[in-house]
């Protein structure tokens, strides 16, 4: 196993990679691996605040802008939230990807309230925080109280990236952005109001995604974000806000594993300067049988896969991590255990090499196969995809 010191010329940003060093791990002290991590993070995030405005970003600005690996904390409950981020950091992850609907930020907020304190091995600067606009909330007028919630809930005073969560806007549900952290109801249960659609029917189709973004532009006016960007958007509804920003979206974050490669979306942010950041790089295993009891295809079970990772000495999901930057898109995995946390992040240090002939391979494995589709949540009228 060996060490690759990462240069400015990164795989990341879309660019072919310099010859990295290499030298045992046996020479490095072991306290030493995460060090070298956050040091790698460090660079991307000194290179974020030296960017050009977005409206002027390259498609290979925009994705030095984003850490390359984060940790993703849909699916974790408040329970487990907590713990996963103080595990993650501790293994030298720098990026965070929350959102209100996860129902975990009063928790994420708690563990980062203990991390960052004076003196520390970590500072607010060191992180990249990033998390979403609920579907509620997409009037003008509310954006604001929204993010101030999110804020309150995290401990934070501002966000590194702020995304429009899913380009559908729900009938507005009353919150008091400034009242107790999280969301628990009167009984103390967790009011899942702010996600429910009721069957499409909280749907409103009045609001546009020009007034959405109007106010997302005043946040970073404000001091209150420091970049926006969108989550779920297909190249046509990006194109129709790209044509009437002041300020571009630096990210798009969608659904991207060898069963969705979307190469013909991610061609056209990359064309348009907005960088590609992929949510459920690994697939999403359990999620949809959880729900509907339907059999789901596992990426991480594919024998192609499987066979590839097995020749390579490495891990399913580390080479599906491996893919995923050697095709210039950051990514968010999710994951409770230590363990598997540092075998994502290994993608920086120790990276799987793969071939021409191996991307070939994982291409051919593209089905289009979507593990997150809103119109199973929401019916006719929300659909998105196409």
């Amino acid at each position: 196993m060996s060490v690759t010191y990462l240069s400015s010329h990164t795989h990341i940003a879309g660019r072919k990679c310099m010859q990295p060093r290499r030298r045992s791990l046996a020479l490095v002290p072991a306290a030493a691996v995460g060090a070298l991590v956050a040091c790698a993070l460090a660079l991307v995030l000194a290179l974020k605040r030296s960017r050009p405005p977005p409206e002027m970003a390259t498609a290979a600005a925009a994705a030095l802008a984003l850490p390359p690996i984060g940790l993703g904390t849909f699916g974790l409950s408040p329970a487990k939230a907590g713990p996963a981020v103080r595990s993650a950091l501790a293994a030298g992850y720098r990026a965070l990807d929350c959102a209100p609907v996860y129902f975990n930020e009063r928790e994420i907020g708690d563990a980062l309230s203990a991390e960052l304190v004076p003196g520390g091995a970590i500072r607010r600067e060191d992180l990249w925080v990033t998390s979403k606009l609920a579907s509620p909330f997409h009037r003008g007028e509310h954006v604001g109280p929204a993010l101030r919630k999110t804020l309150t809930d995290l401990k934070l005073e501002y966000l590194d990236l702020y995304l429009v969560h899913w380009p559908v806007a729900f009938r507005h549900v009353s919150i008091d952005p400034d009242g107790p952290r999280g969301w628990d109801g009167p009984d103390g249960a967790i009011d899942y109001s702010i996600d429910d659609s009721d069957g499409g029917r909280n749907i409103d189709p009045s609001v546009t995604v020009g007034e959405t973004w109007s106010a997302m532009e005043e946040l970073v006016d404000q001091g209150l974000v420091r970049n926006i960007g969108v989550s779920n958007f297909p190249a046509a509804l990006l194109r129709e806000l790209l044509a009437g920003c002041r300020i571009a979206p630096l990210v798009n974050q969608v659904e991207l594993h060898p069963y969705l490669q979307q190469r013909g979306l991610v061609d056209y942010c990359r064309e348009r300067g907005v960088g590609v950041q992929a949510y459920s790089p690994l697939g999403t295993p359990g999620y949809r049988d959880d729900e509907l009891g339907e059999a789901e295809p596992s990426v991480l079970d594919d024998p192609v896969l499987v066979e590839m990772a097995r020749g390579k000495g490495v891990s399913v999901a580390r080479l599906c991590v491996a893919w995923a930057l050697r095709r210039g898109t950051a990514l968010n995995a999710k994951s409770a255990s230590a363990e598997r946390q540092e075998d994502n992040l290994a993608a920086l240090t120790d990276p799987v090499e793969l071939t021409d002939a191996d991307m070939e391979l994982i291409d051919g494995l593209d089905r289009g196969h979507r593990y997150f589709r809103p119109e199973d949540w929401w019916g006719a009228a929300g659909a998105v995809f196409d």
